[in-house]
């Protein structure tokens, strides 16, 4: 089969996403020209911590699927950075968790500032009722992958569905 005869929307769906990954290295990229810091996987992991609040090694590797060696490496990153701190854990239990510290918020928030700025420039021409059907249909996309997975992602209350 060519790439002319795939058109079911699933082939499109495929297709679309390609290109959505092509354009968030642009976004990486770009970032980085412009001196913000912070790589993808710290982006990620400070993201995650920022949903759920602190979390442990094992908390992490659950939520990204990957092993815990993987989530050492980038939380090591990220605390020489001084992006996160291992804290006790504040419900009692024996793991130390890692929890965001001021400048991790500070860069998180200038990163996904910028993220969002992107957007609202990508998505000017669109309606209020069309960004938010969008908006809608990505999160059932990724409750989907999620629920294929096993590995629900978490999402700040103002950001859970209504």
């Amino acid at each position: 089969m060519t790439t002319t005869e795939r058109t079911s929307p699933v082939d499109l769906v495929e297709h679309e996403m390609m290109l959505l990954g092509r354009y968030r290295q642009h976004c990486e990229a770009r970032a980085e020209h412009l001196g913000r810091p912070m790589d993808r996987s710290a982006y990620l992991v400070l993201s995650c911590i920022g949903a759920a609040g602190p979390m442990s090694i094992g908390q992490l590797s659950d939520a990204f699927g990957l092993d815990p060696s993987t989530l050492n490496r980038q939380t090591s990153a990220a605390v020489r950075a001084g992006l996160v701190e291992r804290i006790p854990d504040p419900d009692g239990g024996l793991a130390r968790k890692f929890r965001i510290t001021a400048d991790g918020e500070r860069l998180l928030e200038q990163q996904r500032s910028a993220i969002v700025r992107d957007l609202t420039r990508v998505l000017a021409g669109w309606s209020a009722a069309d960004v938010a059907a969008f908006a809608e249909h990505l999160r059932r996309f990724n409750a989907g992958i999620e629920r294929l997975t096993g590995q629900p992602w978490p999402r700040p209350a103002e950001l859970a569905p209504r």
